[in-house]
């Protein structure tokens, strides 16, 4: 048994049920972040070439913006119905470490940054469900404890 499969196998046995209603809530943060990021593309593009964080191009920003949107929005769905949760939280993780490290702390690391700690929560969240896992309440779980239902 690796150290992935140990992880999982104790994160599947020692998942509160009351720890679901929190992955449900994250992935509607989550999926809302994904639907601000793609109603406001035009104006997060400006916003991210007037900083110029990363020394991106109109095109580079563009892309990055749709591709951000996008894992946030089916991420976001992924991790509230608690389908293949571990991988949506895994894809999630790299955008919050950029959110933390390179656009929210150049913002200055204070108590009046909110943006700051709703990010930190949302990683150590992401974190935290990707060692435990979906929990009882989810369709993976179902899928676990009735395996034909889909066949």
């Amino acid at each position: 048994m690796t150290v992935i499969q140990k992880i999982e196998h104790w994160g599947d046995h020692h998942h509160a049920k009351w720890l679901d209603i929190i992955r449900i809530a994250l992935g509607i943060l989550i999926f809302s972040k994904g639907i601000a990021i793609v109603s406001n593309t035009a104006a997060l593009q400006d916003l991210l070439l007037q900083n110029n964080v990363f020394g991106f191009s109109g095109l580079m920003a563009s892309a990055a913006l749709h591709i951000v949107g996008f894992v946030h929005l089916v991420g976001g769905i992924l991790i509230t119905i608690g389908l293949v949760t571990r991988f949506a939280v895994v894809i999630q993780i790299p955008i919050l470490l950029c959110a933390v490290f390179f656009v929210n702390l150049s913002n200055g690391f204070s108590a009046l940054n909110s943006e700051l700690w709703l990010s930190l929560m949302v990683l150590f969240l992401l974190i935290l469900f990707w060692v435990v896992g979906s929990g009882p309440y989810s369709v993976d779980q179902n899928m676990k404890t009735r395996p034909n239902i889909f066949r």
